[in-house]
This record gives structure tokens, C-alpha cells and sequence, in this order.
């Protein structure tokens, strides 16, 4: 599993936090920036670079992007067909957002929530596997379909 991180300014302290929590962990992220803390960047450059990144391998990619409400990046990163982010409120949320709406890409709003809790939400997230029934295949297809 590979994941991609991208951060505006008001998410950037969180991003580096999270890679290093990544990092330690084993799992193998990828920073898409930005790099330093510039407070003239915009949400948009780094959520499509995150999308684009995960499209490559939607199997085996997983996306996180972070912006201080955390909509921002989530309207950017849905954008792309294929992408399915979703903004993480607690644990429980992400869980359900994975299994049944098999999000891809998930969105923290750096100005609600710390570390600790950023870091239960990747945790769900990435250890949530998305149900392939037909109900959950059917919507995504008519998601897909622009239905």
C-alpha cells in the first residue's frame, strides 16, 4: 500500500506530523507538498496531486489531503472520476465512509481536529476494506455514470 499526502498551508504542521506517524509505521507515504509553509498556496494544486497520484493505482493507492475546513481539498480531490474522498469526522465515520462508499481519498480539516485524532481516522481508514456487495457497486456506478 502506498499513500499520497497533500497539504495547504493551514494543513501543512498536520501533513509533516502525519508522515512521520506513517513513517514510523511501516506504510509507505509519499509527500506531495507543499514543501515549506507558504501562506499564498492554494488547497486545489495539492488535492489534485493526491488524486492524481492514487488514479495511477486505484488498487493499491490511497490518498490524504489535508486543508483547514478540509472541504476545500475534498471539492478538489472528487473532481476526478475515479475519486471518492470523503471527510473524516471521527473514526466511526471514516469506517463507514471506506466500507460503504469505498473512499479513496480521505479529507482532515486540520482546524478541528489534532494529531491523535487525525491519526485514529488513518488508522480506520487505512485498515478499512471497502464491500464489494451489489448495493455498494450499484451506487458507485450511477456516481460514476453522473447519475
Amino acid at each position: 500500500m502506498t499513500i499520497f499526502i497533500g497539504a495547504d498551508h493551514r494543513g501543512f504542521e498536520l501533513k509533516n506530523k502525519l508522515v512521520e506517524y506513517l513513517q514510523n509505521k511501516n506504510i509507505r507515504v509519499e509527500d506531495l507538498g507543499n514543501y515549506e509553509h507558504d501562506p499564498e498556496d492554494d488547497y486545489p494544486d495539492y488535492a489534485q496531486k493526491v488524486a492524481q497520484a492514487v488514479l495511477q493505482n486505484p488498487e493499491n493507492f490511497l490518498g490524504i489531503v489535508i486543508c483547514g475546513s478540509g472541504i476545500g481539498v475534498c471539492m478538489a480531490a472528487n473532481r476526478f472520476k475515479g475519486i471518492y474522498c470523503g471527510m473524516g469526522m471521527n473514526g466511526e465515520h471514516v469506517k463507514h465512509g471506506r466500507q460503504n462508499d469505498h473512499i479513496n481519498v480521505l479529507s482532515i480539516a486540520s482546524d478541528m481536529f489534532d494529531e491523535k485524532q487525525s491519526q485514529d481516522m488513518i488508522d480506520t481508514f487505512i485498515s478499512t476494506q471497502p464491500i464489494h456487495t451489489p448495493k455498494y457497486l450499484r451506487r458507485l456506478q450511477k456516481l460514476n455514470n453522473g447519475e
